[in-house]
């Protein structure tokens, strides 16, 4: 399949230097390759979610829905998400390495009711230093640990063994 890659370059401290330096490049075998920048993402739907932090604290997010960023790039989707496709999966890269997995179907609207989203503002603000740029957000998890800050990267692969 493809891969979705979010670069940018991080100033010291881990805050962006300018929102206009990020982009999400879209790759490999995808039907639409394309690179989103952050007035691309502002443009696109808009979708809320709340989750709650390590602390237990709820807090509101906004972003755009992962799905919309996969269907935007030609990611297998929908009702191509079957047989064989069922075995992709995106990986998902923070600044400090930190990775995790979903499989495609938990991100697809004909599987799953629910919105994962890469949230660029929280409670109406930009995401504050050590969180942002861009933060993914999966509600309904009894832990946020793939709730995670500061993605750099949005791999789309094939579990092929």
């Amino acid at each position: 399949m493809g891969v979705v890659i979010w670069s940018g370059v991080f100033a010291q401290g881990g805050s962006p230097q300018g929102g206009a330096a990020y982009s999400v490049k879209v790759t490999g075998e995808v039907t639409t390759p394309l690179t989103l920048t952050a007035a691309d993402m502002s443009a696109m739907p808009r979708t809320n979610a709340s989750v709650k932090d390590r602390h237990g604290e709820l807090h509101g997010y906004s972003g755009v829905a992962i799905a919309d960023i996969l269907n935007k790039a030609g990611v297998t989707t929908g009702k191509q998400l079957k047989g064989e496709n069922l075995a992709k999966y995106l990986q998902v890269t923070c600044a400090d390495n930190y990775q995790v997995v979903f499989s495609l179907a938990e991100l697809d609207s004909s599987y799953t009711d629910r919105v994962v989203i890469l949230a660029d503002q929280m409670e109406g603000k930009a995401l504050p230093a050590g969180v942002g740029p861009f933060r993914l957000v999966v509600p309904g998890e009894k832990k946020p640990a793939r709730s995670c800050m500061q993605v750099v990267g949005l791999a789309v692969k094939f579990a092929k063994d």
